[in-house]
C-alpha cells in the first residue's frame, strides 16, 4: 500500500487531499461496516474494528427522513458484498441519496474486488424468490431502507433493530412520496410462516427467522401466506462479475475518460474509488473541501484526479461531511484521521471500504457461505 498527501488545483481554488493505492497482489480490499446494515460507526471505528491499516468512507445512505413517525435507517444505497454472499440489495434509484445519477447509471452500481482477487466496476441486480407449494413470489429488496412499488423484501438478522416501515415508504421515481397504506409482513422461523401481519414492524430479527415486507401487490401475495406454510427464500446477486467484496457509487470515470453528464455542482469535499486497467490496483481518493486549504472538487474533476492516480474505472463515492480518510502506520495499533473532515470531525457513515495486508488477516464476512443467499 502506498499512502500519500496531494495537493493540485481547481474550480475552487486550492485543492488538497489524500490517495492509497492498494496492490492487490499483496495486499486486500474489503468492506467496512457496522455490525448490522440499519447502523452507522465512524470510519476509525469500522476500521480499527475490523483491523484495517486504512479507509474511507462509502456509499451514500439514509442519512435524514421526512416521513412522518418513520426513523432514519441510517443504512446504504446500494448493494454491499461482504465475503461473497449479498448483504444488501439496492434501493430504487429515485429512492437515493446523493448528487444526481449521470445517464445510464444507477444504484445497482458497484466497486469492489471480484474471486480472481483484481478490482472491478460493475452493476450488481438482485433476484430471488418466495416458494411457498406451487406459489412463487419474486424477491425484490434484501435487507434495504425502500423497496420497489408492488415489491417484496426479506430482512434477517444483518438488518438490526430498527424499523422496516422506511421500507414502505416513497416510490420509484420520488423518495418523498407517502408511505403506502397496503403492506403486509410476514414472519418465517426455520422455514414455516410463524405469523402474517398489515403492520410493518421493527426490533431485532433472531437469528433462525426471516420476515417478509411487501407493499402493494407484493402486500397482496403476502396476504395469501398462512401460519404453518412451508417457506423457502433464496437470492442471489446477478452480474458479470461475481464479487468478493463490493459496495455502492456510482461511475464517474469509465475505460479512463469521464462519464457525459457527470453534475457540475460547486466544489465540495469528495471521496471516490477507482482500479486500474488490469484490475491489480485500487484507489482510494479523498479530496478536503469548505476550507481555505481545500475548495473541494466537482465530480467532473474528481473524474480527472481518479485517471491521474492510474485508475481506468471509478465511482464516485459520499462526500460532504462524510469524506474521511483513516491511517495506521507500522507499530501503531489504531488507526488516525489524515484529512480534514468538513464537519470538523469524523461523521458516523454507513459503511466504508478498508485496506488490509492481506484476506487472512481480515475477518471473514457474517453471510452464508458460497454465491448465492438463502434465508432460514
Amino acid at each position: 500500500m502506498t499512502f500519500r498527501t496531494y495537493e493540485t488545483s481547481g474550480v475552487g481554488g486550492a485543492v488538497a487531499g489524500d490517495l492509497l493505492d492498494v496492490d492487490l497482489r499483496k495486499a486486500e480490499v474489503g468492506l467496512l461496516r457496522p455490525p448490522v446494515v440499519a447502523a452507522r460507526r465512524t470510519v476509525s471505528a469500522m476500521a480499527d474494528a475490523q483491523h484495517a491499516v486504512a479507509g474511507v468512507n462509502g456509499d451514500f445512505f439514509n442519512i435524514s427522513e421526512t416521513h412522518p413517525g418513520v426513523v432514519p435507517t441510517g443504512s446504504s444505497s446500494g448493494p454491499e458484498v461482504d465475503g461473497g454472499p449479498p448483504l444488501k440489495g439496492a434501493v430504487p434509484d429515485g429512492q437515493r441519496f446523493g448528487p444526481a445519477l449521470p445517464p445510464g447509471t444507477s444504484t445497482e452500481d458497484v466497486i469492489g474486488v471480484g474471486d480472481d482477487r483484481r478490482g472491478h466496476m460493475a452493476r450488481l441486480h438482485l433476484t430471488g424468490t418466495v416458494r411457498s407449494g406451487g406459489t412463487s413470489i419474486a424477491l425484490r429488496g434484501l435487507n434495504q431502507y425502500a423497496l420497489p412499488v408492488g415489491g417484496v423484501g426479506a430482512f434477517g438478522p444483518e438488518w438490526g433493530e430498527v424499523s422496516r416501515q422506511r421500507a414502505v415508504c416513497g416510490t420509484d421515481q420520488v423518495r418523498s412520496d407517502p408511505c403506502s397504506t397496503n403492506t403486509a409482513e410476514a414472519t418465517v422461523r426455520r422455514g414455516v410462516v410463524t405469523g402474517v401481519s398489515g403492520t410493518v414492524g421493527g426490533g431485532a430479527i433472531p437469528a433462525d427467522t426471516t420476515v417478509l415486507v411487501g407493499r402493494e401487490k407484493g402486500a397482496d401475495a403476502l396476504r395469501r401466506l398462512r401460519p404453518g406454510d412451508r417457506v423457502r427464500v433464496s437470492y442471489r446477486f446477478t452480474g458479470p462479475v461475481r464479487f468478493r467484496f463490493a459496495v455502492g457509487g456510482f461511475p464517474i470515470l469509465r475505460d479512463g475518460r469521464p462519464l457525459d453528464g457527470l453534475g457540475t455542482a460547486g466544489p465540495a469535499p469528495r471521496t471516490a474509488a477507482g482500479v486500474s486497467r488490469d484490475g491489480r490496483h485500487v484507489y482510494l481518493v479523498v479530496v478536503d473541501g469548505r476550507s481555505v486549504l481545500s475548495g473541494g472538487a466537482t465530480i467532473p474533476e474528481l473524474a480527472s484526479l481518479l485517471d491521474k492516480a492510474g485508475a481506468d474505472d471509478g465511482v464516485n463515492l459520499d462526500g460532504g461531511g462524510s469524506s474521511t480518510f483513516v491511517a495506521r502506520s507500522p507499530g501503531e495499533t489504531s488507526v488516525t484521521v489524515r484529512n480534514n473532515p468538513s464537519d470538523g470531525t469524523e461523521r458516523a457513515v454507513a459503511n466504508g471500504v478498508g485496506a488490509f495486508p492481506s484476506f487472512a488477516g481480515r475477518p471473514s464476512g457474517s453471510g452464508p457461505d458460497g454465491p448465492n443467499g438463502r434465508l432460514p
